[in-house]
């Protein structure tokens, strides 16, 4: 690996932190955010939904943008964008100021992080060095999601909740100027070779549609009109969208993307894998919380040995892993490992044992450290250059859905769980546990999706360490 390609590793981990960190410390700043600023009870959700539906939404358009006008323009945007989107998040003196400065934060990631797996592949063609490159891409994604938890507590308790958002402005402005040297220039492939106006509205308008009725299903219920409403709505501009993408000249996201076995399977699996795994993240720390009552900072530090797990693993194993057996026989393991451990959960007792009952997931979740590179590596194959930005957008775009439909779907089926426990005489910690212990099982019942498509559909794909820009197509 030369000197300048590791420069631009080291510049897109960092602006991955950047992101993943500040979609995950926010949480923990929530009560303070909302005595401060006086958001009511609905309103403060929309701290985190604004950012998830800008973000969700816009990926597959970024990242088809970044073929068509260049990926280091893009990248260079996207920072930008969020840079000072986190400088008047932390300005806020509002609510509506907050929410408006958080959307913009999430058009400015959807922007920047679209284009980084294109970037990545077409930096790093041999397959070791790819392998290694992606390894530490997914630690760095690993890291930030727990360390967000970790460092919202210190931040809001040592200084104040603006520091949660201002952090990133200093970060952000260094990432820009590494960036501008550190990157390759790639003009991109044009405007005329994709510009289709109509199809960028419907999968834009689509998926931000979509996104927000998933967020609001847990206020509204699946089988309300609301629901139903949009889901409806939304579901027929992305179906309109994919009759668009068959007639259009130029179509936004050219179908032959998913002729590969190895890019439509990768894709699927990592939603139901997120899907179990996001909610993995959000509800055992709402059981540590309101079941075994440990504060925000100690329930943070409890999921420490995670990220540990997860970006020991990848950062020094996951490479060579790879390297010798192929991305399937250790997307596999990983699958089986993540799938054991969510298996554990689903006998979680109301006076749980930190070391008996929980430790033994924070330590098998390091299947994640291997499930999250292969499916990267995955997910990309098969994609010319001029499309490698068009994968990376919808790659990130499936992982986006995957954890709003997690979290959605898994947190209906507790709260509900727990409503009739409660009804039924149960003691509030026994409802909780009740209807965390259902939620654990769905989401082991997506894991095993996970791995019967990975079984059944992808393939190692023929990569030599000679391949270029475009990866070789897998077995079919």
């Amino acid at each position: 690996m030369t000197m300048s390609n590791r420069l631009a590793l080291a510049v897109l981990s960092a602006a991955t932190l950047m992101t993943i960190l500040d979609g995950s410390i926010v949480t923990v700043a929530m009560p303070a955010i909302q005595n401060d600023l006086g958001f009511t009870a609905a309103g403060l959700s929309w701290t985190v939904n604004a950012y998830l539906i800008a973000f969700g939404g816009l990926l597959l358009l970024a990242g088809r943008l970044g073929d068509l006008i260049g990926r280091k323009t893009m990248f260079l945007a996207g920072n930008a964008v969020f840079t000072v989107a986190s400088l008047l998040a932390g300005a806020a003196t509002t609510p509506e100021m907050l929410v408006a400065a958080r959307f913009l934060q999430g058009v400015g990631s959807a922007i920047a992080s679209s284009v980084v797996l294109g970037i990545l592949v077409t930096l790093f063609t041999e397959n070791r060095e790819r392998a290694k490159a992606i390894g530490i891409f997914s630690f760095t994604g690993a890291a930030g999601a727990s360390i967000g938890q970790v460092l919202g507590g210190v931040l809001t308790d040592v200084l104040n909740w603006h520091w949660i958002f201002l952090i990133n402005v200093p970060i952000g402005v260094v990432t820009v100027a590494l960036a501008v040297k550190a990157l390759p220039a790639d003009r991109g492939i044009g405007l005329a070779a994709g510009a289709d106006a109509l199809g960028a509205l419907l999968v834009t308008g689509g998926l931000m549609l979509g996104i927000y009725t998933v967020v609001k299903i847990e206020e509204y219920g699946w089988t309300s009109a609301h629901t139903l409403g949009l889901g409806a709505v939304a579901a027929g501009m992305l179906v309109a969208f994919v009759v668009r993408q068959q007639t259009a000249r130029t179509p936004l996201l050219p179908l032959r993307i998913f002729h590969s076995r190895n890019v439509s399977g990768a894709n699927l699996v990592q939603m139901l894998t997120l899907s179990a795994m996001f909610a993995f993240q959000i509800i055992v720390a709402l059981y540590m919380q309101k079941v075994l009552g440990y504060s925000a900072l100690a329930t943070g530090l409890a999921m420490l040995p995670a990220a540990v797990a997860i970006g020991g693993v990848s950062l020094f194993a996951s490479a060579r892993l790879i390297t010798r057996f192929g991305e399937r026989a250790v997307l596999v393991a990983g699958l089986v490992l993540l799938l054991t451990g969510m298996s554990w959960l689903t006998r979680l007792p109301v006076d749980a044992s930190y070391v008996v009952d929980l430790l033994p997931m924070m330590v098998l979740i390091a299947g994640g450290g291997l499930v999250l590179p292969a499916l990267a590596t995955l997910g990309m194959s098969d994609a010319d250059a001029e499309d490698a930005g068009l994968a990376s957008g919808l790659f990130n775009t499936t992982q986006q859905v995957g954890m709003a439909l997690g979290i959605a779907v898994l947190s209906t089926l507790a709260a509900s769980r727990t409503g009739s426990q409660l009804v039924s005489g149960a003691s509030e910690a026994a409802a909780l546990t009740s209807g965390y212990r259902l939620a654990f099982t769905v989401a082991a019942g997506l894991l095993a999706a996970a791995l019967v498509v990975s079984l059944t559909v992808l393939r190692r794909p023929a990569i030599t360490d000679s391949a270029p820009a475009k990866l070789a197509a897998p077995a079919f």
